[in-house]
């Protein structure tokens, strides 16, 4: 059955038929097949479970530092945040629109170092009844 509504979904955004301003519009905003430090993805080998949370990060706040088991990918809605890899040292600012597709069991922190807060989509794809956070 969801191959019948996907294969409905991608006819009618290629039908001509919309009313002139009407078509959806599709934006890529990231392909990548590894993490932000450049790992491959691994998911659940059984149960896996998706599970979607929003985040509101107050100006000058910072997360303890921490690592996750599965995958965990966040799309910034707004405000900046800067994430740093202390296994890698490396450190990245993420602003609105950016995708985050955050590093596997390597510990890293982020902050909130911009004026607004930051405000962001986070999907966890974890073994179902599995925490995907770690804090250090």
């Amino acid at each position: 059955m969801k191959c019948v509504w996907a294969a409905l979904v991608i006819a009618l955004a290629a039908s001509s038929t919309y009313a002139a301003g009407s078509k959806p519009v599709v934006t890529p905003v990231l392909t990548t097949d590894v993490t932000a430090s450049g790992q491959p993805f691994t998911f659940p080998a059984k149960d896996a479970q998706v599970v979607v949370s929003t985040y509101e990060i107050p100006a000058g706040a910072a997360l303890p530092q921490h690592k996750h088991l599965f995958p965990r990918f966040g799309y910034m809605l707004a405000g900046t945040l800067q994430v740093t890899n202390a296994e890698t040292g490396k450190s990245e600012l993420y602003k609105a629109g950016d995708f985050i597709p955050e590093a596997i069991g390597q510990w890293h922190q982020g902050a909130n170092v911009g004026t607004d807060t930051a405000k962001l989509v986070v999907i966890d794809v974890i073994e179902k009844g599995q925490s995907n956070t770690v804090l250090r």
